[in-house]
This record gives structure tokens, C-alpha cells and sequence, in this order.
């Protein structure tokens, strides 16, 4: 089985040569520039990435072009920034292959100065939103994960921004998924962040979560049958 790996890019060229080149087999990149300024679509194709580009800029309308343009059943998304290591990807994956999940979160397990502390506290505080709204027992909301490309269709997210990976755990529990996490290795990223790097991205990004979590789980039963134990 090929599984597409959805991977959002702004500005990543440096990142993306060691990111494609440790992708394991089976595992084909698709990489959404998102209005890069660098050669990020030039270093992704000759990396022999799909690129889409979608000038539209946001990380939920990055993930959503990647996901119309990818094509396997079971899709990842992961970030291009380096951060994450491709060879764990069937950690996440093979639940939703061999049938076990329908989706699968990985929990970052970080290296020093991986993750600043303004970022890891505000997903401390989604995490324990979506324990005490969902009875969802997650540590970690990260952006790599996988699930069945046709279903994620079904879920109707709506939302293009930051606030695109809590909208998908919040309708996957509503619509009784199995929800799964598993923990992989988080390092630090190449070059900045442009969302947790700056203080005005992490408020931006605070503030889509927070409306995605105003707008789903106030009619949400606090005993959701969607994790799988």
C-alpha cells in the first residue's frame, strides 16, 4: 500500500532534501506551497514530492489541497519543517491500515529547545479542553497523524487556518472514530516557525482553536464512545 504524506510547506527548502530523503518505502510525499518566497516548490519536486501549490495562505487550506490532491486511502499529514521523523510514520499509519483506528495522533516526545514553552502550554490547554469537553484522554493535539483519505472527507472541516487540526479531532469524536495516540520524537525544526515563532501567530493560532472549541463541543456529549481504549 502507498500512503500519501500530506506536508504543508511555507518557506522550507532548507528542510525538505533530508525530509524526502528519509521518507521510508511505500510513503510518497505531497508537499502544499503555501506562497513560498524560497525555492520550496523547485527542492520539493526535484526531492520527487507532488507539489501542489495553493496560494491561498493558512495551514488548513494547505492540508485540505494536499488531501483533494493526494490519491491512497490512508493519508499522513506531517509538518516539512524537520521536526518530525519520517521513519516513524508507520507508527502512526499502520493503525489505520491493519483496520485497529480511524485515527491516530502522534504525541511528541521533545528534544531540548524543540518546543518553546508559550506552544507546549497552549497545547497542554487544548489537550486538557478536548479531556474535559470530549472525555478524549489526549496529551498532545501535534499535526502528525493519519487517517482514511475518503473519510476525512465526510467530516466537513470546515476551517482553513490554525484551527484545522482541532476541528478534525473534534468531528472525528462526534462521528464515534477511533481515536489513537502513539508517541514519536519531536526535534527542533529548521529555521522559524512562522506560527509559534512569533507572538503574533501563536495569538492567531490560539484564537482559531478557541473557535473551533466554542463552536463543536457545547452540544457534545461529555462521554464520547470514540476513543479506542
Amino acid at each position: 500500500m502507498t500512503v500519501d504524506v500530506i506536508l504543508p510547506a511555507l518557506d522550507e527548502e532548507r528542510a525538505l532534501p533530508g525530509l524526502l530523503a528519509a521518507l521510508p518505502a511505500g510513503y510518497r510525499a505531497v508537499v502544499v506551497d503555501n506562497g513560498s518566497t524560497d525555492r520550496t516548490a523547485e527542492v520539493a519536486a526535484a526531492g520527487g514530492a507532488l507539489v501542489v501549490r495553493e496560494p491561498r495562505r493558512g495551514f488548513g487550506a494547505a492540508c485540505w489541497a494536499g488531501l483533494v490532491a493526494a490519491e491512497s486511502d490512508v493519508v499522513c499529514f506531517m509538518d516539512a519543517d524537520g521536526s518530525f521523523d519520517p521513519n516513524e510514520l508507520p507508527k502512526v499509519a499502520d493503525p489505520v491500515i491493519d483496520g485497529r483506528a480511524d485515527l491516530v495522533l502522534a504525541a511528541r516526545r521533545a528534544s531540548a529547545g524543540a518546543w518553546p514553552g508559550h506552544a507546549r502550554l497552549a497545547n497542554r490547554v487544548l489537550a486538557f479542553e478536548l479531556r474535559r469537553r470530549l472525555d478524549l484522554p489526549l496529551h498532545d493535539l501535534g499535526p502528525m497523524r493519519a487517517a482514511h483519505r475518503r473519510d476525512l472527507f465526510t467530516l466537513g472541516i470546515e476551517d482553513r487556518r490554525s484551527g484545522w487540526p482541532l476541528e478534525m479531532v473534534v468531528l472525528a469524536a462526534r462521528s464515534g472514530w477511533r481515536i489513537e495516540e502513539t508517541e514519536v520524537s519531536y526535534a527542533p525544526r529548521i529555521g522559524r516557525s512562522k506560527v509559534t515563532g512569533t507572538a503574533r501567530g501563536t495569538i492567531r493560532a490560539i484564537a482559531d482553536m478557541d473557535r473551533v472549541l466554542r463552536r463543536h463541543t457545547s452540544v457534545v456529549s461529555r462521554r464520547s464512545p470514540a476513543v479506542a481504549p
